[in-house]
C-alpha cells in the first residue's frame, strides 16, 4: 500500500510517499532557481560523483530557449539496515519567467529544496526575483515555505565579477537557511550543497518514520550513505 505521510517536525510538513509493502520511501528534492544559474549542471555533477549502486539514469530536456524545459530526474537511494529502501527524486525546475506553471507543478509536493543563485552582481536582482518566485510558487501548492528544508547555494563562483563570500553573507545574514558556494562546472561545492540539504531533510523524516530508531539509520549515515555510498545502497524502482 502507497501513503503520503505528513510528517511535523518544528512545523514542517514533508509529503514523502511511503510504501509499506515494498519497505521504500520516496522523497522529493527539487533544485529551484533562475534561469541558467546552474540548476541542471549541479544535478550532471551529483550523477557523475555517485556510485553506480546509488544513481538511476537521469533525463533531460532541452529547448531553444531554456536548457530544462520540464525537469531533470535522479533516482537515487539507501537501504537501511532495517531493510528500508529510501529514495530520493531529484529535480530542477526551468528557470524562465514564461514556464512558470511548469515550475508550480515540479514544486508541488516537494519536500526539500536548493535554491542555486548566480553569484555575478549582474544577476542580483534575477536571484530576488527568482527566490520570492520560488516563495510565492511555495505557497500556491501548499507548501509551508518557513519550515520548509532549504538551502540556498550561490554557484558560479569561478566567474569574474561575482559578489564576495563576506557581501553574500551581509546580504542574507538574516536568513535562517544554510549559505553555500559553488562551481558547479567543475564539481566545487555541489556535493557539500546535497549534504547539508540532507542534514535539513533528516529530522523531519525521522520525526515521521523513526530513520533511527526503527531503521538504525542515523543522521550521519543517512547524509553520508546518499552522498558517498558509505552505507548499504540500491537505487531502486
Amino acid at each position: 500500500m502507497v501513503s503520503r505521510a505528513t510528517s511535523e517536525q518544528g512545523g514542517a510538513a514533508l509529503m514523502a510517499e511511503f510504501d509499506e509493502e515494498l519497505g521504500r520511501l520516496t522523497v522529493k528534492v527539487v533544485y529551484y532557481g533562475p534561469a541558467q544559474s546552474g540548476k541542471t549542471t549541479n544535478l550532471m555533477q551529483l550523477h557523475d560523483l555517485a556510485g553506480p549502486e546509488l544513481k538511476g539514469e537521469i533525463m533531460t530536456l532541452e529547448t531553444q530557449n531554456d536548457r530544462t524545459l520540464f525537469f531533470d530526474l535522479l533516482p537515487v537511494g539507501l537501504r537501511a539496515p532495517s531493510g528500508l529502501l529510501v529514495k530520493l527524486r531529484l529535480f530542477t525546475v526551468p528557470g524562465q519567467v514564461a514556464h512558470d506553471g511548469t515550475r508550480k507543478a515540479i514544486l508541488s509536493r516537494a519536500d526539500a529544496v536548493v535554491f542555486v543563485a548566480d553569484s555575478r552582481r549582474n544577476q542580483t536582482t534575477n536571484n530576488a526575483e527568482s527566490f520570492d518566485n520560488l516563495a510565492a510558487n511555495a505557497a500556491r501548492v501548499g507548501l509551508d515555505f518557513a519550515t520548509l528544508p532549504l538551502v540556498i547555494q550561490f554557484n558560479k563562483r569561478d566567474l569574474p565579477d561575482i559578489d564576495s563570500e563576506a557581501v553574500i553573507r551581509e546580504q542574507w545574514r538574516e536568513a535562517p537557511w544554510p549559505l553555500t558556494f559553488a562551481s558547479a562546472i567543475g564539481g566545487e561545492g555541489v556535493r557539500e550543497t546535497f549534504a547539508a540539504l540532507l542534514g535539513q531533510l533528516y529530522p523531519a523524516l525521522d520525526a515521521q518514520f523513526a530513520l533511527d530508531a526503527q531503521h538504525g539509520l542515523s543522521a550521519e549515515a543517512f547524509v553520508a550513505g546518499l552522498c558517498d555510498g558509505d552505507v548499504a545502497l540500491r537505487a531502486g524502482g
